[in-house]
């Protein structure tokens, strides 16, 4: 008989419903990604309902990021908003059944709404493409212009995705230079690859006007068109980090596209429209590109249960593809 590997999380994810006293709300699974998600509804409303994945964030982390969206929606902007327990605590720590495993678990407000990523495809027309992308643009320069200005509060801790959480010795998201998967010629050209982004970020600079708090995953599949606009969601990877790399993440999936030379250019316009984007900004883009695909294959090796080895194959290949046009080009 084949595991389920629901099993144990859904045995959590029943135990932290009675936290927020929704005891025998129903579950519906959604994805084991970075985190474990779950729809709940109960009593006419829904909720998502997160387990976050051990040791990738620390408890002080989580709440830096609700402290964050809350601010976030101060300034209108549509980000998702916490269900607190009765006794007023975002996250409740249970342990992983037949383990001694640690998990915080939190629920959030659901909104209705269509995912952006299923509204992109090989044959969206171009006027639609520029509307999601453009919109999209707008929504990241307003998320800048707050963090850029934003005050942090005390003891505000999340990670840095500057060039040491890039593409440094010990990277954030792991050595993806390194991997088991790669021949003698991926890893001559990764590391290659990886001495040229180190050499030039090094240099770029990270003053508010280029680099603070980042969503650091705004890419379609973590946008919701609502019938109020944008939502985005999915702040788990969210960082100090440099704003074309922002971009950069948003239509890193899109280079193959069609349609991808007008994803990019609505993407800035709707970007500079609410924020300046120099043309040294501008310029890095297509690195950053690059960097993003390299550190998701050190991000992958380490989660086999969300990428198969099948899957993780094809993007080293595809990630060499976009190395060599790179080194070509630059």
């Amino acid at each position: 008989m084949p595991i389920d590997r629901w099993l144990p999380f859904r045995i959590i994810a029943k135990r932290a419903l009675e936290a927020w006293n929704l005891d025998g709300a129903c579950l519906e699974n959604l994805a084991i990604s970075e985190n474990v998600a779950f729809r709940v509804d109960a009593n006419g409303q829904t909720y998502v309902l997160r387990i976050h994945r051990p040791t990738y964030h620390t408890l002080k982390e989580l709440n830096s990021e609700l402290l964050w969206t809350k601010a976030l929606r101060k300034e209108g902007i549509d980000v998702p908003k916490p269900l607190l327990t009765p006794d007023g605590n975002a996250y409740v720590a249970l342990p992983l059944p037949g383990s001694d495993e640690m998990r915080n678990v939190s629920m959030l407000h659901w909104v209705e709404g269509e995912l952006l990523g299923n509204l992109i495809g090989p044959n969206t027309d171009e006027a639609s493409i520029r509307q999601y992308f453009g919109q999209l643009g707008q929504t990241a320069a307003r998320i800048h212009n707050q963090s850029s200005e934003w005050l942090l509060p005390a003891d505000f801790e999340r990670p840095n995705l500057d060039v040491d959480g890039l593409v440094g010795q010990n990277p954030f998201w792991g050595n993806f230079w390194d991997l088991p998967q790669y021949d003698c010629k991926q890893t001559k050209l990764i590391k290659e690859v990886k001495q040229v982004a180190t050499e030039v970020l090094s240099d770029y600079a990270t003053s508010p006007r280029t680099y603070s708090l980042i969503h650091a995953d705004l890419h379609p599949e973590n946008v919701v068109v609502s019938a109020g606009g944008l939502h985005i969601i999915d702040f788990d990877d969210s960082a100090f980090g440099w704003h074309a790399y922002e971009l950069a993440i948003a239509i890193t999936n899109y280079t193959d596209h069609p349609l991808f030379k007008p994803i990019l250019e609505s993407m800035i316009a709707g970007y500079v429209i609410l924020r300046p984007l120099n043309d040294s900004a501008i310029s890095l883009i297509p690195l950053f590109v690059l960097v993003r695909r390299l550190v998701t294959l050190g991000w992958a090796s380490q989660r086999p249960e969300v990428r198969s080895q099948e899957n993780l194959v094809l993007e080293i290949e595809r990630a060499c593809r976009n190395a060599e046009e790179f080194l070509d080009s630059w």
